[in-house]
């Protein structure tokens, strides 16, 4: 519980620290991919802390995950993203767990179509796990200062005879003032029947961004609580 509300207070402190307007774009959730990619020649440096807890009625012990991301904008249109990540497991150390390579592609300019699709490709390579691709097929609709976001995603290791993952992840939200966002998220995996929901902060200020949310599971199959947070810093 005081990882959590570390990880909070962290959260709070970007929030109030640094008024303003920023140069990146806004984005309005933690698990869910928008229509976005960064503009040719342009980088971004991005931080995320997410906690896990399995299970508040057994011990309430929390998992920690750590992601450092380094985006570059190849076209306008197309992007392409390095992870590091590393893992600390409840009383364990912090630990490497391997690196992400991602790529973005934008099918169309905003509104062109009348849900705006982007594709999405991942190489997840693991140090103490097979590897994993990961796809995702984004589709996304503004109404006025509503914002809703699906995808829908495809996730399975190079292994053949391996089991596939069909997963999704989905938001709605609102722009309250235009460097706040307030929203509701919702993830889950459709082979498993893991489901879990919960709010989202967006916020955008200065030249740095950063979104806080939580996702409670909905049924006893998914994990009872997860927290993320995330902050942007283009250059």
């Amino acid at each position: 519980m005081k990882k959590i509300v570390y990880g909070l207070l962290v959260g709070a402190f970007f929030l109030v620290r640094f008024p303003g307007t920023a140069l990146a774009d806004q984005r309005s959730y933690v698990w869910t991919y928008e229509y976005l990619t960064l503009s040719k020649d342009h980088a971004e440096l991005e931080y995320y802390q997410t906690t896990v807890v399995k299970d508040r009625q057994k011990d309430n012990s929390s998992d920690w995950q750590q992601q450092v991301e380094l985006e570059y904008g190849i076209t306008d249109r197309v992007d392409a993203a390095l992870y590091q990540v590393y893992e600390q497991k409840e009383n364990d150390k912090m630990k490497y767990a391997g690196y992400k390579f991602r790529l973005r592609y934008r099918i169309a300019e905003k509104n062109q179509l009348p849900v705006d699709v982007l594709l999405y490709a991942e190489h997840q390579e693991k140090v103490d796990a097979k590897n994993v691709f990961e796809g995702k097929l984004i589709l996304v609709k503004d109404i006025g200062k509503l914002n809703v976001a699906y995808n829908q995603i495809y996730k399975n290791t190079y292994s053949s005879g391996d089991r596939a993952d069909h997963e999704y992840a989905a938001g709605a939200s609102y722009e309250v003032t235009p460097a706040f966002r307030l929203g509701l998220e919702s993830k889950g995996n459709y082979r498993t029947d893991k489901y879990a929901a919960g709010p989202t902060l967006a916020w955008v200020g200065g030249r740095i961004w950063a979104n806080i949310g939580a996702a409670y599971g909905l049924n006893r199959r998914t994990n009872d609580r997860e927290v993320r947070f995330v902050l942007g810093v283009p250059f």
